[in-house]
């Protein structure tokens, strides 16, 4: 089911979490903000919005890096339906595109619904002091892959990170909708 992010909240805190990577390693919100903010993004393996952009997600946590900017990525998917979104793949994952962020697993979905994240992929970018300033789209290249489009998020972040100043103009994300646990 294809779905669209909603309207940047802007200066909503990110909330707290304390997530584990496949390999247990535990991580924290503050523990990836970096020097002049944050990109929490929640992905998952299977969903080809993601796929088709994986590389260029690589590539912007990089670069954005270098600017100061923490990453971390986050599934919140229920592996139990959707067997590529486990543990192992995502170490799988995480290992052949060189990540160099973390991949957390939000095993109980409680960080997906403090968020408030919809689908995958879904970016969340913080200021400095944690407050939402960009809620859109990697870019405009959704599920078919395009190299030389503007690279959205990544010039939002750098505008946020050297200026402390969101961008008015923001297009939401759109992907799959983040696949929830049975109640």
């Amino acid at each position: 089911m294809l779905l669209e992010t909603p309207i940047c909240d802007f200066g909503w805190k990110a909330p707290d979490f304390t997530l584990k990577d496949p390999d247990g390693h535990a991580f924290t919100l503050s523990q990836n903000l970096g020097d002049k903010g944050l990109l929490v993004m929640f992905i998952c393996n299977h969903c080809p919005y993601v796929q088709a952009v994986l590389d260029k997600i690589v590539r912007d946590a990089r670069d954005l890096a270098r600017e100061g900017v923490g990453v971390i990525a986050i599934s919140s998917n229920d592996p139990s339906d959707y067997p590529e979104d486990s543990f192992e793949q995502m170490k799988r994952v995480a290992k052949q595109h060189s990540f160099g962020f973390p991949y957390a697993f939000d095993e109980t979905q409680e960080v997906a619904r403090a968020y408030g994240a919809v689908c995958t992929p879904d970016f969340f970018g913080f200021d400095r002091d944690l407050r939402l300033a960009y809620r859109g789209r990697l870019d405009d290249s959704g599920r078919s892959p395009k190299e030389g489009n503007r690279r959205e998020l990544y010039e939002a972040m750098v505008q946020t990170a050297r200026t402390g100043k969101a961008p008015a103009e923001q297009h939401p994300a759109m992907g799959c909708s983040i696949k929830w646990k049975s109640a």
